[in-house]
């Protein structure tokens, strides 16, 4: 049973588990030393999917509404920065903000289903359908997406420093997903995560004490393809290759994975989550076709022997990743 929340409670200080999200990335700074171009890459890659679980997690795990448009929201952001690195030469730093943006609306308009009162499977269904959609939009709007062939994004250039190896991008990405990561956080500590939270226990409950909650899952839905599309834009400068096939519905299945493996309602899950369903394939990079049979058994076990997730481990072996949103 969830306990109580009082959304006019002052926030919580959340204790140790918020500096952690800052010694974590100080830790990382000297990792480009020790890799090679290849393990840079798959890093990179993790800090993406981060940013995949962190987004997925604010609709599915805090506000608790089963929407799966996160592909769509991952591929707006995508094509929103490919599309104007390729055609436009706009700045990297504008680009990938477009492509933030782009997801956040996606986000928004989402959302209207949830505010006629669709929930439960049949926002599911609505959600798969968007992300479709928007596959077909990927394909048939050829003249800014150049159709099944893709996008063929630029070298990426930050103030006149060409970003030429998966070093240079990591710390690009890295400031990018701390900052992102410490703003959620905060969110979530505050009145509108204490709403999401409320609304997911009890909607009409939460409705009958005043909480506006068409405007928090407007909000929810938004932040939620906000954070999502910014790792889009980055997936687009990692890949240099954006292409309808890398938006489809096994790459939700993964995003839903991280959620699941991680830890529902979970940051610091998010992050573990990502870890392992990028890192656990590339032990069987050798025997194609089976990584994705590896992705269903983490999620069976999980889902059997530990169903919050790995960052219950966490929790169990120190203080430092127990994270407190709300008063009991």
């Amino acid at each position: 049973m969830q306990p109580s929340i009082d959304v006019t409670a002052p926030p919580t200080t959340g204790g140790p588990s918020r500096r952690i999200f800052w010694i974590i990335p100080l830790a990382l700074l000297g990792l480009p030393f020790f890799l090679n171009d290849y393990t840079q890459y798959i890093v990179n890659l993790i800090l993406v999917y981060v940013l995949v679980g962190v987004g997925f997690n604010i609709v599915l795990g805090n506000l608790g509404q089963l929407a799966f448009a996160n592909a769509a929201f991952y591929g707006i952001g995508a094509y929103a920065t490919a599309i104007l690195l390729y055609h436009y030469k706009v700045p990297l730093l504008l680009a990938i903000a477009a492509g933030s943006i782009a997801g956040g609306l996606a986000g928004a308009l989402v959302c209207l289903p949830v505010l006629r009162g669709i929930r439960s499977f049949y926002l599911a269904i609505i959600t798969l359908a968007f992300g479709e959609l928007m596959r077909w939009v990927y394909i048939n709007a050829e003249t800014w997406t150049l159709g099944s062939m893709g996008l063929h994004v630029p070298r990426p250039v930050l103030f006149g420093w060409v970003l030429a190896t998966e070093k240079q991008k990591f710390y690009l990405f890295l400031v990018i997903v701390t900052l992102i990561i410490a703003a959620t956080s905060n969110l979530l500590r505050s009145r509108v995560g204490r709403a999401f939270m409320a609304i997911r226990d009890n909607e009409l409950a939460a409705a009958s004490m005043g909480v506006p909650t068409a405007l928090y899952m407007v909000l929810a839905f938004a932040w939620s393809g906000f954070v999502v599309g910014t790792a889009g834009a980055l997936y687009a400068v990692l890949v240099r290759q954006v292409s309808p096939e890398a938006f489809n519905l096994l790459e939700l299945i993964v995003h839903f994975g991280i959620v699941v493996v991680g830890g529902l309602g979970s940051l610091a899950g998010s992050i573990v989550g990502a870890v392992a369903l990028t890192m656990a394939p590339e032990l069987l990079r050798d025997l194609p076709g089976y990584e994705e049979l590896m992705i269903a058994l983490m999620m069976i076990l999980v889902l059997l022997f530990l169903p919050g997730g790995l960052a219950t481990l966490l929790e169990r072996a120190t203080s430092l990743f127990r994270q407190t949103y709300y008063r009991d």
